[in-house]
């Protein structure tokens, strides 16, 4: 089964805090979506290999440490998704960017897919999907059906917020997909959306309704 890592440090946590409160504006809130994703990239990054290689300081010749052989891709499910994607190539800027795009049913609250476009070689990358939200699970168990289908083989799924019921749904259909997350929240409400959560993200990022 897969990991299900909660990030609990401290600026993590605040930065959360501030992104729940409905008060906080698209501006600010696209800022704290971007500031988190770093953050949680950075600790979710820890067992990239590494490998020794031979520099030279402006002193002397050494052997340092790089990352070994890993190319990455950070994997955007649409539309709110997006506000992640910088957060990545902050840390990782030769990442590859693909794009899933999907809307879901309000009847079913099934998701929809219209669009992907991957990375050709993404079956040498490490895929990083990343979403705000991890509601009901539908859209992100479609999203890698997808990536595996194209012949994504490693793949880590991202979030800023998550639902039990999404989390357990994400489990049992790709086990071999770690998730993290910056909050577990309490579930969902009769119309799929997280308790307490943070309000529709994709509104809030880009200033819609």
């Amino acid at each position: 089964m897969s990991q299900l890592i909660v990030f609990d440090h401290p600026l993590i946590q605040h930065k959360v805090s501030i992104l729940r409160k409905k008060d906080t504006a698209s501006n600010k809130f696209r800022a704290l979506v971007e500031e988190i994703t770093m953050l949680m990239c950075y600790e979710s990054m820890r067992d990239l290999p590494l490998e020794t290689v031979e520099i030279e300081t402006p002193l002397q010749k050494t052997e340092a440490k790089a990352i070994s052989g890993i190319k990455l891709a950070v994997i955007p499910i649409l539309r709110a998704g997006l506000g992640m994607v910088n957060g990545v190539l902050n840390l990782v800027p030769s990442a590859r960017v693909g794009h899933i795009g999907m809307y879901r049913d309000e009847q079913t609250l099934e998701p929809h897919p219209y669009y992907c476009k991957l990375p050709s070689n993404i079956g040498e990358r490490l895929a990083i999907v990343v979403d705000p939200m991890l509601a009901t699970g539908g859209s992100a168990v479609d999203a890698i059906d997808q990536i595996k289908a194209l012949g994504g083989k490693k793949i880590k799924f991202m979030c800023l917020v998550a639902a039990p019921e999404g989390v357990k749904r994400l489990q049992e259909a790709h086990p071999d997909v770690d998730i993290y997350c910056a909050s577990l929240d309490k579930g969902l409400n009769e119309n799929g959306y997280i308790l307490p959560g943070l309000g529709d993200a994709g509104d809030r990022i880009f200033g819609t309704k």
